[in-house]
């Protein structure tokens, strides 16, 4: 006669387990890690943040999980709520960003520079390094449109 071990009853699952791929706007790859599809979209969120500053991904994101959105590729549109369950929307792959920040009362000086009411206008080195900038990012942009328009 065998004798068989009762079945340790630990932590029970509930739902299918998933791979999910979120890609961090302005990151250069995907974080990937496993997620009940139960799991509320705000700790997929937690996880994600914290996954990424392990990594040591840049641009560094902070670990405030209040200022990000999480969207699924998949579906488009608007962005996933905090307290739907991940596996709502049937996808894997989804991005997340910061939340758009209220801009504060601004007056344009200049070349369409924003500056704080009641603050002086930027400093020249400034205005100078940002048209710098800009020239390089124009012609990106440019050069980018030339290849595509050629197809």
């Amino acid at each position: 006669m065998l004798l068989q071990k009762p079945k340790k009853n630990n932590q029970c699952v509930k739902g299918n387990r998933l791979l999910i791929n979120i890609n961090v706007l302005g990151s250069a790859g995907p974080i990937r890690f496993i997620v009940s599809e139960e799991e509320l979209v705000t700790a997929v969120i937690d996880t994600a943040l914290k996954s990424y500053a392990r990594e040591g991904c840049l641009p560094v994101l902070g670990s405030n999980l209040k200022n990000f959105l999480l969207y699924c590729a998949n579906a488009g549109g608007d962005a996933l709520n905090p307290w739907d369950t991940i596996g709502s929307r049937g996808g894997r792959n989804f991005v997340m960003c910061k939340k758009p920040q209220p801009l504060q009362e601004t007056r344009s000086v200049g070349r369409g520079i924003p500056v704080e009411a009641g603050k002086s206008s930027p400093s020249p080195m400034i205005s100078t390094a940002r048209k710098g900038n800009s020239s390089w990012k124009s012609w990106l942009n440019k050069s980018i449109s030339l290849k595509i328009s050629s197809h």
